[in-house]
């Protein structure tokens, strides 16, 4: 999560399901970027723990934070987090 919002940022261990949140991310393919927003109702949130594609070391592990968001349209979404990802209360 990105800090550049001050304290208009919502943590990710702040969630709650029922939450309204608006994620923002940057993507990046080849090299062109773009900002998505997503708003939607908190479902669940995930922290998942599992090992790199390699095992160098027995202490090498990833941890991903997921929300599983339902979007407006009743459409589920799920939106795995990252450093430049900003969320916010809706």
């Amino acid at each position: 999560m990105s800090a550049t919002d001050g304290a208009s940022t919502t943590r990710f261990d702040e969630l709650k399901p029922g939450d309204r949140i608006t994620v923002r991310q940057t993507l990046t393919i080849a090299q062109k970027s773009q900002t998505v927003t997503t708003t939607g109702k908190v479902i669940r949130t995930e922290r998942s723990r599992h090992g790199p594609r390699c095992q160098c070391t027995l202490d090498d592990k990833t941890i991903s934070d997921r929300i599983l968001l339902e979007l407006p349209d009743g459409e589920l979404t799920t939106i795995t987090m990252d450093e430049l990802t900003v969320l916010q209360r809706a």
